[in-house]
């Protein structure tokens, strides 16, 4: 398989830049999943590196050559498409054969290297079927299969699972995993699903406007997201914001003041302006329902709010919970089922929190950064 190297990569379509200089490494072997809203510029940052679109600046480089100006049959690359893009009139075997003829290989290796496809993806008994005779997922796993056959430096995957639906992308997503072990193959892969970017990659590439805002194995991005937009992204369901201002700096930290007046002394790694806005962010899991009691409240103070939606799903539940003018959602057990209207003390573990400067970039704010917060009274 083969490295990716993308520099100062730019797309632009007339006076619209899409892409403003992207640079990345992909290492060989790596699974790297592009993720971002819609927009943001992900699916044409993969049809650049497979060549059905043209840089309008930068290059492009596989397995150590330069491949900006070749047309895609020349970058030893293969790419599954969202729609499978399978041949209604052809089997499966001939469906994943056809590029192989096209190159003229000996009809024996064909025949080898579709079977060896066919048993990696469990999908033997499905060669004599047209695709019509197949499910969703079954299609999608010949789509892959024909990828495969290939044999390519790079596999793109432009977000494959999205047509499939909810049972079946779990059990897509699960025969992906595996067959990125099996392969030991370089991937990129596009998707708007964090939950399908957090499951299989190595690395995700976090982007928004065409930028990278930040590149990490998932883990890292969850608890250290390099600014508002990742940690509001990374994560399901999404950071709780809760916006504040310093009021002066003590030493290392800032005095910052919340809605009601509640304070905290926090740790920030920059002097911060008296009056700068800041923002406190902490992910639903991380609070709990009920206040904290006797020495734990210094380290684990508490909030009060009032219920407007509670989501019961089975296993867990999600509480959305007025506090002042903010609502924050809390991911909790599904034993614990308070109902709308009813007023709750939320436990705020100080040590979960993250810090955020007014133009939303991270302070790295960690277990002892924050210092104190009093209980706010609803």
């Amino acid at each position: 398989m083969a490295e990716l190297d993308l520099v100062a990569i730019r797309k632009r379509y007339g006076d619209a830049e899409i892409l403003h200089g992207i640079d990345l490494h992909v290492e060989d072997g790596e699974f790297c999943v592009f993720v971002g809203p819609s927009g943001c510029g992900k699916s044409t940052l993969l049809r650049l590196i497979a060549g059905l679109e043209e840089a309008s600046d930068g290059s492009i480089a596989i397995g150590g050559a330069d491949v900006t100006d070749l047309e895609p049959a020349k970058r030893r690359i293969a790419m599954v498409f969202q729609s499978y893009a399978l041949y209604p009139h052809m089997n499966v075997w001939e469906n994943m054969a056809f590029g192989l003829k096209r190159a003229k290989y000996p009809k024996a290796e064909i025949e080898a290297r579709v079977q060896r496809a066919a048993r990696t993806l469990q999908i033997e008994p499905l060669l004599a079927r047209r695709p019509r005779d197949l499910s969703g997922g079954q299609r999608q796993r010949v789509a892959i299969g024909r990828a495969i056959v290939r044999e390519p430096k790079l596999f793109l995957f432009d977000e494959p699972l999205s047509n499939l639906d909810a049972a079946l992308r779990v059990e897509m997503r699960v025969e992906l995993a595996k067959l990125k072990a099996e392969l030991g193959a370089t991937i990129v892969y596009v998707t708007h699903d964090q939950v399908e970017a957090m499951t299989l990659a190595d690395r995700i590439v976090v982007m928004n406007d065409g930028r990278i805002e930040q590149v990490g194995p998932p883990l890292a991005l969850y608890r250290h997201p390099a600014n508002l937009f990742v940690a509001g992204f990374i994560g399901s369901p999404k950071m709780n914001f809760l916006p504040a201002h310093a009021l002066r700096m003590q030493g290392e930290e800032v005095v910052a003041e919340f809605a009601g007046g509640a304070q905290a002394r926090v740790r920030v790694a920059a002097l911060v302006a008296d009056g700068s806005a800041l923002t406190l962010g902490i992910r639903p899991e991380h609070l709990h329902v009920g206040a904290a009691t006797g020495a734990a409240t210094m380290a684990q103070p508490t909030l009060r709010g009032e219920v407007i939606v509670a989501e019961l799903l089975g296993g867990e539940s999600y509480l959305h919970v007025r506090v002042q003018d903010q609502t924050l959602v809390i991911k909790t057990g599904g034993d614990v089922a308070p109902r709308r209207g009813d007023i709750i003390d939320i436990g705020v573990p100080l040590a979960s929190m993250h810090v955020f400067d007014a133009g939303g970039k991270a302070l790295g704010a960690t277990a002892d950064a924050i210092t104190a917060l009093p209980a706010t009274a609803h």
